[in-house]
């Protein structure tokens, strides 16, 4: 047992090991078939909380790890120290400058909300229950992708603990390979304890879903993918073929069946996006049709996705191109005739933007893909271990033809599909960045 009376009294939040009352609230995270077990959490309500935190780990020579929401949780934390950031919850809006400083607990909601009475928005995530934070760090890609690019492109700093025990900026004047890092390098990096976002202005935006039921999807996937090869750059959209149980949670007419999902998303004018949209309409009869003009506030509801924890496994990869073989290829191997532990197997259209770097350059990977493929396992716990992987491995195996040669990080989790996250000379020069700024390795690699 570590004895963590000390730390108790360097931090102002709450310090818990195992047994203690509201330790297993601390540690848990979105995901419901994660059940983290470290050493010690430590619900940090400062930087300087932060600081005593990574000081102390390293007096231990324990690892340290981070937690916001803990959407991206693919494995259970069973030593060391977690560092809890949901008590960090404030957003700053500067609207002059069109920026929002954002701590690091915060969620996509926050900033919306924060944001929106000026006009401004962020170019975040697709769902507002998603931490800022983790997903800036691998990069991000949102409904406004194509138009906007990557999220982590619209950062101007962080504020960081690095695993030397120095809180440091990092900025475009400040550690500057630290920050090129930050942008899309994700893990053993630090913790963030803010940033700095840039916000853009969003006077008008159109969007939503339009579902489509089984007896359509191939028509639907078919003149999807032909819609992608000549899409407008500031058009982002994306298809999923969902799978929905016979359970009475999900609405009676859709219970049990299996739809197509197109999402859509135009920032601007309803006019131009009507009609921009209007060859998605046309595909099929449409069973449900969700877009239209939206507030920024309303971006959310372009994905709707489920904001409540549940046991989730998810995993992806990168395409680099599409072509009629691709067509019956997934719909061989997830449309509706496919028998697959999957609720959910989602393609969405890159490009445009998202191929365009910073001009001082990010650790984003994956900027020649052209689509990114997601796959989301039935939430039955008793399957992560085996049946779901191995089911993913052969979905995976047979689109290997079209697989990008590398993804981007936060659609990686837990990497099934084998496609490296960066090229080999940025995983060089990370590596290179974690030696100086975390030489003891203080913070786990990913």
């Amino acid at each position: 047992m570590i004895d963590v009376t000390e730390l108790r009294s360097r931090v102002t939040g709450p310090v818990l090991t195992a047994g203690d009352p509201g330790f297993a609230e601390e540690v848990a995270g979105y995901n419901l078939a994660i059940t983290h077990s470290p050493d010690v959490a430590i619900g940090v309500t400062s930087a300087s909380d932060v600081l005593e935190a990574v000081l102390y780990a390293r007096e231990l020579a324990l690892p340290v790890r981070v937690q916001s929401t803990g959407h991206g949780a693919s494995a259970p934390i069973t030593d060391g120290v977690l560092v809890t950031t949901k008590r960090l919850t404030g957003v700053t809006v500067d609207p002059d400058a069109r920026e929002a400083v954002v701590a690091a607990g915060a969620r996509w909601g926050d900033v919306i909300a924060a944001a929106a009475p000026f006009g401004l928005a962020p170019v975040g995530g697709a769902s507002p229950a998603v931490g800022v934070v983790g997903y800036l760090v691998g990069g991000g890609l949102g409904p406004l992708s194509r138009s906007h690019g990557f999220s982590s492109d619209h950062v101007r700093g962080f504020t960081v603990v690095t695993g030397r025990g120095d809180l440091v900026d990092a900025s475009e004047i400040d550690n500057e390979e630290l920050f090129w890092a930050l942008r899309g390098g994700k893990d053993g990096l630090g913790i963030v304890t803010e940033v700095r976002l840039a916000l853009v202005e969003l006077p008008a935006l159109y969007g939503g879903s339009l579902l489509f039921e089984n007896e359509h999807v191939e028509a639907v996937l078919r003149g999807w993918l032909d819609y992608t090869a000549s899409a407008p750059d500031d058009v982002t959209t994306s298809i999923a073929l969902l799978r929905f149980p016979p359970i009475d949670a999900v609405p009676e007419p859709m219970r049990g069946k299996n739809f197509a999902a197109l999402r859509f998303a135009y920032p601007g004018p309803a006019g131009k996006g009507e009609r921009l949209a209007a060859p998605l309409r046309a595909l099929a009869p449409v069973f449900v049709d969700s877009i239209g003009a939206l507030a920024p506030k309303d971006i959310g509801l372009i994905h709707n996705d489920p904001d409540a924890p549940t046991p989730a496994w998810s995993d992806g990869t990168l395409l680099s191109h599409a072509d009629p073989d691709l067509a019956d290829t997934l719909l061989a191997t997830v449309g509706p005739g496919a028998r697959i532990p999957f609720v959910a197997a989602e393609v969405r259209h890159l490009g445009a933007a998202t191929r365009i770097d910073v001009p001082e350059g990010s650790a984003v990977g994956g900027r020649s893909g052209a689509y990114a493929f997601t796959l989301i396992g039935v939430p039955e716990p008793s399957l992560f271990a085996k049946i779901i992987p191995e089911a993913a491995q052969q979905i995976f195996e047979t689109l290997r033809p079209w697989i990008n040669d590398e993804t981007t990080v936060n659609f990686s989790s837990p990497g099934v599909a084998g496609t490296p996250a960066w090229s080999g000379e940025m995983m060089d020069r990370l590596a290179a960045v974690r030696r100086t700024h975390d030489p003891d390795r203080v913070f786990p690699r990913g």
